[in-house]
């Protein structure tokens, strides 16, 4: 394989000007959807590389997004963000531009410190995956820079946000738990922790209501603390016969602390969780849960952060995808 691969080269075996790669490459107009996919797939496959710095020197643009990550949301026990932050990178990669990782420490978060890459004029755009502070959320809006928000949102509509619809997700996976005859149903999860856990809160909530099941306060179990860090759960002395988790790796916890606590899952209660990621398989039983679809979130953000950097006018607002439901054995119906 040729070490410095050109367009002219790309060109020559399609039978094509460099002009029209250049174009394709770059997501120009003027070239069809057809012949820009034959493009980028043979210019993979011969190795071309971007001249990231001839094109930054030429522009003036870094061709770097940030992609900040608050401290709390990273770490051993923790695989969903950075699954989520490793398909941003490789879709903005096929963009020509590269994802830089920044895990945000709590004290920055807290003494609302900016990441140094932003003072030296090294990035395009941000961004947020994983929700912050309320305060360092409105630092981050202070910015006169490309923003989208990953995963969460806030009452601010300016800033545009993609995330999985978690509020369908939990009521669908709360109707599946009804439908098999469960009706004593807790929630776990502190809903002034982030907005994806009160969504999930409030989708289980409405399923109660449209089958006309009284909400009882100490079905509502707090997981974590207002900064994230997970808490003992109290467990209330009636035993509900199913728990809808806000996350995986919080029903992972339960199901742990159930069996310490004697109760064996699925037989004497049902846990459901969110997300799909390594703690469903981890948890035994394996766990019903909602996956989300992270491959098409990843491809959401990029489009916007991508676009906003084209143009600063860009507005794109709040996009839910859609997750499914994967089916386990943490689930026992009831008579």
């Amino acid at each position: 394989m040729k070490s410095n691969v050109t367009m002219k080269d790309i060109a020559e075996k399609l039978n094509v000007s460099s002009v029209t790669v250049s174009k394709a490459l770059n997501d120009k107009e003027g070239v069809s959807e057809e012949l820009k996919g034959k493009i980028k797939a043979l210019a993979d496959k011969m190795g071309y590389r971007y001249n990231t710095m001839a094109k930054s020197m030429k522009d003036g643009k870094s061709y770097n997004v940030c992609v900040i990550i608050p401290e709390r949301y990273t770490g051993m026990t923790q695989s969903f963000y950075l699954k989520v932050y490793q398909a941003i990178s490789q879709i903005l990669e096929d963009r020509g531009y590269y994802g830089i990782i920044h895990i945000l420490p709590n004290e920055d978060e807290d003494q609302l410190k900016l990441p140094r890459i932003y003072h030296e004029r090294r990035v395009d755009g941000f961004i947020m995956l994983g929700q912050p502070s309320k305060e360092y959320i409105e630092l981050m809006q202070s910015v006169e820079m490309p923003l989208v928000f990953l995963d969460f949102y806030d009452e601010n509509d300016n800033v545009d946000a993609v995330i999985t619809d978690n509020f369908y997700g939990a009521y669908e996976i709360t109707n599946s738990l009804i439908q098999q005859g469960h009706k004593e149903i807790a929630y776990v999860g502190n809903l002034f922790s982030t907005s994806s856990i009160q969504d999930r809160f409030l989708g289980y909530y409405k399923s109660l209501l449209e089958h006309k099941i009284h909400l009882k306060q100490e079905y509502v179990i707090s997981d974590r603390d207002d900064r994230g860090a997970f808490i003992e759960m109290d467990l209330p002395e009636q035993m509900p016969t199913a728990f809808v988790c806000n996350c995986d790796q919080v029903a992972h916890l339960l199901i742990e602390r159930l069996n310490k606590d004697g109760y064996s899952v699925p037989e004497d209660c049902s846990v459901v969780g969110f997300d799909n990621d390594i703690y469903a398989t981890l948890s035994t039983p394996h766990l019903t849960t909602v996956e989300v679809d992270i491959e098409e979130m990843a491809k959401n953000t990029v489009k916007f952060i991508c676009d906003k950097m084209d143009n600063p006018e860009a507005k794109f607002g709040r996009v839910a995808v859609k997750g499914k439901i994967i089916y386990r054995e943490s689930v026992k119906a009831v008579k």
